[in-house]
């Protein structure tokens, strides 16, 4: 079975709000057994001109279908009422190799 990726960046416009969100994040993504691969490093634009925001978050599951349910769950639906205001967020799941 593929694994499933989430692939998410944020414009973050308040930090103190913003952590709050990455906390309860954090707990739902290894309740559902995410793995973060990439959170927030350095980003170094090599091709093309990119508009995505300044915070990369890459999070590995296990397939695609728990990727889902990590989003669609009650526990990752407070932390994004939780990042409201705080953050403008794109975030996508694609099918891994």
């Amino acid at each position: 079975m593929a694994r499933g990726y989430l692939i998410a960046n944020a414009a973050v416009s308040d930090a103190g709000a913003y952590e709050g969100y990455k906390k309860l994040a954090a707990a739902a993504i290894a309740q559902y057994g995410g793995r973060y691969m990439v959170r927030g490093g350095a980003i170094e634009e090599l091709e093309g001109k990119w508009a995505g925001a300044p915070r990369v978050v890459i999070v590995e599951f296990d397939s695609v279908d728990q990727a889902r349910k990590f989003y669609d769950s009650p526990e990752y639906r407070a932390a994004r009422e939780a990042r409201e205001g705080a953050a403008d967020m794109n975030m996508l799941v694609v099918e891994g190799i």
